[in-house]
């Protein structure tokens, strides 16, 4: 539903969605007067908007709805009987998804550059908006996490350029098709496809046919840059009808990544084409799956007109993104790091990863299962192995479980009971004030706990360094 009036003053519904803050200050920088609500507000979302002067209203109220509202976003987890809703159809009030805002305001003279995949889609964004920002290129972008470098997740474009981390996900309860499908892209980088959003897609197959439908409506004259080693991604690459190139560890990858290494929190590799050496990289970023990240932005960059050592130089000034790998701090010799992890594949890379920055230090997991998919059954039987590189491992309840049917759930004590069975060294432990104390007793110097969850985990982060 949109509407040809003059907009001066738009009203964002659950407001504090990575996605909908970031569009939030976007729309604000633009000049608009920005408001919206949340049910949960919690950081680094909230601090954002507050910090832009956004006015966020607690809970979703009727009377929040006024007359000088001349937009309304509707974030994708609104559902239609909520009172917000009601009351702008009431009223008359054009409302639009998330994604057709971001179409609307931002993409109509820009070249799209979409970073989609179900794996590191945040770090490549971010990463892919860093370098094009430090080569000069003046990118808008909207990044699904907070940037240590800009202090911030989104840009207004300056330059050509407009970088959105596309999203499977459904697009509001108006729209049930994903997201990605809104973004008029030009180039793209498909990290990988594997089975998740258990509470939208079916299966496997539901998933891949969305990406059909994306990789089918990039430009002609645009590209996709695609992970070679993933069957998934291979499977929907035929309805592509623009240029496609591959990039990966494989030898028979278009972009090859050689060489690659670990030292002291730096990742280091080579990048080949055509079996000729391109450059040798290094960033500050440690895993296996990052220099694959890294990769598919270097490939970006080089294809958009930038020089290697424009793209060594966003790489080494690179800054991360806060719950990507993130050290809180180090207190008693204990390092207590925050991640965003929340799907098996994930919590296995992220894990590996710490185990190579951290060698010969013992690592605890910590999860709590939070998103819509890991919080039923569909990764029972995954979950255990995923987390093999752990030393100890401790997990959480389901955060707001009565939201999934009981014959759906996910049963963490069995998940605890399974990786004991294959010799790990597993808790359940369902309460966290408990799971603090059991921390504090039983850490000691130079360990590290990951902390593992895709929301806000009852503040477990401060509260353990507070009491380390």
């Amino acid at each position: 539903m949109v509407s040809n009036k003059k907009i001066k003053s738009i009203y964002l519904i659950a407001i504090c969605g990575t996605g909908m803050a970031s569009l939030a200050g976007l729309l604000q920088k633009s000049g608009y007067l920005v408001t919206g609500s949340d049910a949960n507000i919690y950081p680094p979302m909230s601090t954002l908007l507050k910090s832009s002067g956004i006015d966020i209203k607690s809970g979703y109220q009727r009377n929040n709805i006024t007359a000088d509202i001349d937009q309304v976003i509707v974030g994708n987890a609104v559902s239609k009987d909520n009172p917000e809703v009601l009351a702008v159809q009431e009223k008359g009030i054009p409302y639009i998804s998330f994604p057709e805002a971001i179409k609307k305001f931002y993409l109509k003279n820009q070249k799209s550059l979409v970073v989609t995949g179900t794996h590191g889609k945040t770090t490549t964004t971010a990463l892919l908006s860093w370098v094009l920002h430090s080569a000069k290129r003046k990118p808008g972008f909207m990044v699904g996490g907070w940037m240590k470098n800009f202090d911030g997740n989104h840009a207004i474009p300056e330059g050509e350029f407009f970088v959105s981390e596309g999203d499977e996900y459904d697009t509001a309860f108006f729209d049930k098709g994903p997201k990605f499908l809104h973004y008029s892209p030009f180039a793209s980088i498909l990290t990988g496809i594997e089975f998740d959003h258990a509470d939208i897609y079916r299966d496997l197959d539901h998933i891949k046919n969305s990406f059909r439908k994306f990789v089918n409506i990039i430009h002609p004259s645009g590209f996709l840059l695609a992970a070679f080693s993933d069957k998934n991604v291979q499977d929907v690459l035929a309805d592509a009808s623009c240029q496609v190139e591959t990039y990966g560890f494989s030898s028979s990858a278009d972009w090859v990544i050689g060489d690659y290494k670990f030292v002291s929190g730096k990742g280091y590799f080579t990048l080949s084409h055509q079996n000729v050496n391109v450059a040798n990289f290094n960033l500050p970023m440690i895993g296996r799956h990052n220099i694959q990240n890294a990769t598919s932005v270097a490939v970006m960059g080089l294809k958009l007109g930038l020089t290697t050592q424009e793209i060594q130089e966003g790489f080494h000034t690179f800054k991360g993104i806060k719950r990507r790998q993130e050290v809180l701090g180090v207190k008693n010799g204990v390092t207590v790091i925050d991640d965003f992890a929340h799907h098996p594949t994930a919590i296995q890379l992220t894990l590996e990863g710490i185990k190579e920055a951290y060698p010969g230090q013992r690592i605890w997991a910590i999860f709590e299962p939070r998103s819509a998919t890991c919080k039923r059954k569909v990764f029972e039987d995954r979950l255990p192995k995923s987390f093999t590189p752990a030393d100890l491992v401790i997990i959480a309840d389901l955060f707001a479980p009565d939201k999934i049917d009981p014959k759906d759930r996910l049963n963490p004590e069995l998940v605890v009971e399974n990786i004991n069975n294959d010799g790990g060294d597993a808790y359940f432990i369902p309460d966290t004030e408990a799971l603090i104390n059991k921390l504090i007793t039983e850490c000691r110097p130079k360990d590290v706990l990951l902390i593992m969850s895709s929301g806000g985990f009852s503040g477990i982060h401060q509260k353990l360094i507070a009491r380390l």
